[in-house]
């Protein structure tokens, strides 16, 4: 099985925040949570130490020194293997275009910029047509049960996945739209915000 498989949701967000830089773990903590990355996955000292040891096993991660800082204990600064600097990649692109793991797409598209605009737009693409396929199932199935004269209480769940699908269609379209105009900044091209850079600069500390 690829490694890449076996990657957990914070695995992935560990690796893409070593994409910005090498760190040591307080340092992803602090950053993580100052960014709200725990709306996407849980995010505790004790999963996030796991999953750097993990990372390290699999030989995505490897370790590129020790500090210590005053009284505080040393501290080991991780940095990307070349395996882990493409995993990210690869993982958003097997879960950007799924529909059926709704947590593994938050995360994807999440990291997205971690891949080049055509690629997201054409992944993006395929999302919208799966997507486009699962509402007519609900649409098509409401109908017919109506026609079987199904009373509309059992039908409730069936409305509310058509309604959430129908506004999941509008808010990527609107994406895709905005992906496809070129002053729409994206990727690594993307210049750091000045609040980029005061997070990173106090995390590490």
């Amino acid at each position: 099985m690829p490694v890449v498989a076996r990657l957990t949701p914070l695995g992935v967000m560990v690796l893409a925040l070593l994409r910005e830089g090498d760190m040591h773990p307080y340092e992803m903590i602090r950053l993580m949570r100052e960014r709200h990355d725990d709306r996407l996955a849980p995010i505790t000292n004790g999963s996030l130490y796991h999953t750097v040891a993990r990372l390290l096993k699999q030989a995505l991660v490897a370790e590129v020194g020790v500090d210590r800082c005053g009284n505080r204990p040393e501290r080991t600064t991780y940095t990307l293997t070349e395996a882990g600097r493409d995993a990210v990649p690869e993982w958003v692109r097997r879960e950007l275009a799924r529909i059926d793991r709704p947590e593994q797409f938050r995360i994807a598209l999440a990291e997205s910029h971690n891949l080049d605009r055509s690629e997201v737009i054409d992944l993006l693409g395929r999302r919208r047509t799966a997507l486009q396929a699962h509402h007519a199932y609900h649409r098509d199935g409401r109908q017919k049960a109506i026609a079987r004269d199904v009373p509309e209480q059992y039908l409730v769940e069936i409305d509310r996945e058509a309604a959430l699908t129908d506004a999941d269609l509008r808010w990527l379209d609107n994406l895709i739209a905005r992906l496809e105009r070129q002053e729409f900044p994206w990727g690594a091209g993307a210049a750091p915000t000045n609040r980029y850079l005061s997070q990173r600069e106090t995390a590490g500390q």
